[in-house]
């Protein structure tokens, strides 16, 4: 069973609306639509916006419906200059870049008591994200790198520049990382597909609302051209 998570209700809509049979259950607020979409088992779900939400969710579909593979799709913001609007980022793996425990000796982002500081995506989902994005979306460039995750959105290029030396990161977000470390405890497979929206800078604010539509497309694109390889 394949979990797909969105953080809002656009980046889940074009996917609810063509899932055959849907069943529709309610979980702590989250509405969740167990189908059949693209020929594949599928539970659809709107997370809302944060990690904490993101990783509420993804334990629930891991507890409830016993998914062993989570998408998270969606939109980001670049933090690599070769990295435009419309451009794909696939995680390799995430990171929480808001969680700063250093004054105990502990690595930047690594949370605590835990034995990573990142968290990896399955290679294969990886690979196979890759594959459909360059048949849905081939106008558009792919890159898989890192994705970091924090509570906040990143609208200053200095905020940017420090993710950036410290993190290495490609895009940013609020909820990829929240689902990574669920993924990573419950031992179940995930990766992240992010559309970018704006460059996470001085300019995001603008550049967000002309550009999320079109972001959101590419993301459902490849989600729909990935569930059958999976």
């Amino acid at each position: 069973m394949v979990g797909i998570i969105g953080a809002m209700e656009e980046e889940v809509a074009a996917l609810k609306s063509e899932m055959a049979d849907a069943e529709v259950t309610e979980f702590a607020s989250m509405t969740f639509y167990k189908g059949t979409l693209c020929g594949k088992d599928v539970v659809v779900v709107r997370s809302g916006i944060g990690k904490v939400n993101a990783a509420i969710c993804a334990q629930i579909l891991v507890d409830k419906f016993g998914v062993d593979t989570l998408i998270n799709t969606g939109i980001a913001g670049s933090l690599d200059a070769r990295i435009d609007i419309g451009d794909m980022v696939i995680s390799t793996d995430a990171v929480h870049h808001d969680m700063d425990a250093t004054i105990f000796g502990d690595a930047i982002g690594q949370v605590p008591r835990m034995d990573t500081r990142t968290f990896p995506a399955d290679p294969y989902l990886v690979e196979l994200a890759v594959k459909a994005n360059e048949k849905a979306n081939p106008q558009i460039h792919t890159f898989t790198g890192r994705v970091a995750s924090g509570d906040q959105f990143i609208s200053s290029g200095e905020v940017k520049a420090r993710i950036v030396e410290n993190f290495q990161a490609l895009c940013t977000e609020m909820e990829g990382a929240g689902i990574a470390h669920a993924a990573y405890l419950n031992k179940v497979s995930y990766v992240i597909i992010r559309a970018i929206s704006d460059k996470a800078d001085n300019s995001a604010t603008m550049d967000y609302p002309e550009f999320e539509k079109q972001a959101i497309a590419h993301s459902v694109a490849l989600v729909k051209e990935l569930l059958p390889m999976i």
